[in-house]
């Protein structure tokens, strides 16, 4: 049988969720305009939560529902990632306009990473060193093209860098979270970040959106926030939180190029510095590949997994194919594979 593996899978995973996130980012510059940032923070992950409820009415149940002892992180989950990250965003690409403002979402790689390492040890060798401070020296070109736009344009780079760190403080809070069923933490996530904001935008005085508007931010919300997040997630699983917010870094690229297309091109010679700088910590990233022998202690824990990933061969009667969760054993095992920071493989 052909190993697949976890590392290929996880970026084609991550992959797919920057693909979903960066379509977004000029649709929420245009449908933005005229309105607050908490309304429209609001419709974005209310989006994300009525799709994922719709998704989750439709499934056949969950192998790995959410807990009540989840309840404290889930809390800061939506705090951090579905209330201030969307508003500073929101704010902020009005700002720095579309182009600008989604390239610099990369500098959520990098504080991805640097809060990996810090919370769960997350190796950081010399090639994830070098791509990281290729990312941070293309945040810096693009804050100095910003100070020479005048002061809301600095601004606006400034919000959009605070919505980096809150969503890769979002990113570093949902790892453990990535064993239960995606769906759930969108759910409560979402609906959590959509009642703070709209109640603050009411409290605030914010006008009401447009149809038009209004549908489209909904709409973006349920592909670019609810379907993104949930590929993301199942991509931690395999990749761990560093290595998945590495990857969702080319989020940036395809909402800068769409952007683009559709007629911003208010991009400078420190935009085209930050595309290189950019690009060649994603390569690294992307690129990268960790094999050596390395040791697992016998352990029982209880989480989602698989039967082709070199560690799960346990029986079942009938046979189950698929992902799946319940109490299993591991038995002491030594082996060299290609293998990233998961459940499995937190040594460093």
């Amino acid at each position: 049988m052909v190993r697949r593996s976890p590392i290929v899978t996880g970026v084609v995973l991550a992959a797919l969720a920057a693909i979903a996130f960066g379509v977004t980012t000029p649709v929420v510059t245009w449908a933005g305009r005229g309105l607050g940032p908490l309304t429209t923070a609001a419709l974005l992950y209310a989006g994300a939560a009525v799709s994922a409820l719709g998704f989750r009415v439709a499934s056949r149940g969950s192998p790995a529902p959410i807990r009540r002892s989840d309840a404290g992180r889930l809390l800061l989950v939506a705090i951090a990632g579905a209330a201030i990250a969307p508003t500073l965003l929101a704010w902020g690409l009005q700002r720095a306009g579309a182009t600008a403002g989604a390239l610099l979402l990369n500098l959520e790689a990098v504080f991805t990473v640097l809060l990996a390492r810090a919370l769960y040890r997350e190796p950081i060798g010399a090639r994830v060193a070098l791509a990281v401070a290729a990312m941070a020296a293309g945040g810096v070109a693009l804050t100095v093209e910003a100070m020479g736009s005048g002061s809301w344009g600095l601004w606006g780079a400034l919000a959009v860098a605070g919505a980096t760190a809150a969503w890769a403080l979002d990113n570093a809070l949902t790892r453990p979270l990535a064993e239960r069923e995606p769906l759930e933490v969108i759910i409560v996530k979402g609906g959590l970040g959509a009642a703070m904001t709209s109640t603050a935008a009411v409290a605030w005085g914010e006008s009401l959106p447009s149809l038009g508007a209004g549908a489209a931010l909904i709409l973006c919300g349920a592909t670019g926030y609810g379907m993104s997040l949930r590929l993301y997630m199942l991509a931690q699983r395999r990749v761990g939180a560093g290595r998945t917010g590495s990857v969702f870094a080319l989020a940036p690229f395809v909402g800068a190029a769409l952007a683009w297309l559709l007629g911003d091109r208010a991009a400078g010679p420190w935009t085209g510095v930050a595309v290189a700088l950019f690009g060649v910590g994603v390569y690294l990233h992307v690129s990268e590949r960790h094999t050596h022998a390395h040791v697992h202690p016998a352990l029982d824990h209880d989480h989602v997994h698989r039967h082709d990933d070199d560690h799960h061969d346990h029986a079942h009667d009938p046979p189950v194919v698929g992902e799946h969760a319940h109490p299993h054993h591991h038995a002491a095992l030594e082996h060299d594979h290609d293998h990233a920071p998961d459940v499995h493989h937190g040594h460093h």
